[in-house]
């Protein structure tokens, strides 16, 4: 491949780099996002890798995308030799979807990262490369080392400084003969919800998507210098409709999060989820019956003494995870049922309408375009709607929306992984994964 396939040649020209040939026509996507490792203990779902990728291709997925650690080995002045990882402390986050860790882990980090890719290669796997980090990958680490070396980088260094780390990887894996597991590699996970926009000037969502490119800019153009035959790109939570002007330039695949809500935003709005500990309105929270019996005080379920660092090193909303661990879950998957058919239209509606708009901004830059995460959104751990029968019928009907628009990817739901109760219903993600392998290829992958 020609080293300058992305050579900006006037303001707007920019030559995306192809998807290698040998690439799957349509990316069906398992979330094993940073669990491969976090959750690689005894008995956990990634404690044998080989088991996970032998189940994930039994589903019908051909492609894992993942948190590859990129900053700690690659990006970071430290041991990475001894890595240690466990639950984030007691039980704080434990009824948490992604942070219910039973068992701590120990290992060598560049070696777990080999093994990945030798198991992928064997089970005929591609990945997608990806960073939690500055979300919360280094909220798992028994020591502070890896989240006050990510806290150290200027905010306006830091997309360049993931850029180099994943160059780094690249090159690493290549050494060893396994860069044709790549799909494309993304600078981070949901650029615009986390720690890479420190600093910036903007008070909404949508603000930080256009306040952010700037940063992007630099650490896709790094990546582009140092690895100009990997195709690069960021991705963003839901579908940034309104801030379509924020997208960068030179990005190779797009790559969103349609989580589309609905009614589960009417509990997070209704009992501030996201907002201060200290405004939790407790009193309305168990008027609808919500809590278990027990729960301590809002803004006293917090993490303290020299552990404390976690909480800055996850950005999950500190109510949201007060009301997850301290749910009664049959309780919130009633509240959600009681009220869905209010929502029901607008939420399948809002879907259409971004698979549609994600659509058209990929065709009009002649780029494929996938989904990563989605579609309902955030639940408790032990709460089954999206595992239910309104949620499968969300899955099977995204997956036809993803084939109908042409989505070169796209996943069954994020919580169709080994780490996620939804694992259990393996009809259902064959089917859809069949379905959308069926599908004829979209026009920018042929």
């Amino acid at each position: 491949m020609s080293a300058d396939v992305h050579t900006v040649t006037e303001p707007g020209a920019y030559r995306p780099v192809p998807v290698a040939e040998h690439l799957p026509r349509r990316l069906t996507i398992c979330l094993w996002d940073f669990s491969w490792y976090v959750r690689s203990g005894e008995g956990e779902p990634f404690e044998d890798l080989d088991a996970a990728a032998a189940a994930t291709v039994m589903r019908g997925y051909n492609t894992v995308r993942i948190c590859a650690m990129p900053f700690l080995l690659f990006g970071a002045d430290l041991d990475t030799s001894d890595i240690t990882l466990d639950r984030l402390g007691g039980e704080y986050g434990q009824g948490v979807r992604w942070y219910d860790v039973s068992s701590p882990t120990r290992f060598d980090g560049r070696a777990k990262l080999i093994e990945l890719f030798e198991v992928c290669q064997r089970h005929g796997l591609f990945i997608i490369l990806s960073s939690w980090e500055y979300q919360q990958s280094a909220s798992f680490s028994t020591s502070s080392d890896w989240w006050d070396a990510l806290a150290a980088v200027d905010p306006e260094d830091r997309c360049v400084r993931l850029a180099d780390a994943l160059a780094d990887l690249v090159e690493f894996v290549r050494d060893l003969g396994l860069e044709d597991r790549i799909a494309f590699t993304e600078l981070h996970n949901e650029v615009a919800t986390g720690h890479l926009v420190d600093g910036l000037d903007a008070d909404t969502d949508l603000a930080k998507v256009v306040a952010l490119t700037p940063r992007l800019d630099r650490g896709l153009a790094r990546f582009h210098d140092r690895q100009p035959g990997q195709p690069v790109t960021v991705n963003y939570s839901r579908v940034p409709v309104g801030a379509f002007r924020g997208i960068p330039r030179e990005i190779d695949v797009f790559i969103t999060h349609p989580y589309v809500y609905g009614v589960l935003d009417e509990i997070t709005m209704a009992f501030d989820l996201r907002g201060p500990l200290a405004t939790f309105p407790r009193v309305a929270v168990e008027a609808a019956g919500l809590l278990r019996a027990g729960a301590p005080a809002a803004d006293e379920w917090v993490i303290t003494g020299e552990m404390a660092w976690k909480m800055d090193a996850t950005i999950v909303g500190r109510g949201e995870i007060f009301l997850h661990d301290w749910v009664d879950a049959e309780a919130f998957d009633r509240y959600l049922y009681e009220r869905y058919e209010s929502h029901r239209v607008e939420m399948s509606r809002i879907l259409t309408t971004w698979l549609d708009a994600a659509a058209d901004v990929a065709i009009a830059r002649g780029i494929p375009f996938a989904f990563g995460e989605g579609w309902i959104g955030y639940t408790p751990l032990h709460g089954n709607f999206e595992e239910g029968p309104v949620g499968a019928e969300y899955c099977r009907f995204a997956i036809r929306e993803s084939a109908r628009v042409g989505a070169w990817g796209t996943i069954v739901c994020s919580n169709a992984a080994p780490h996620h109760s939804m694992w259990a219903d393996v009809a259902l993600q064959k089917w859809c994964n069949d379905f959308f392998l069926s599908t004829d290829p979209p026009a920018t992958h042929s």
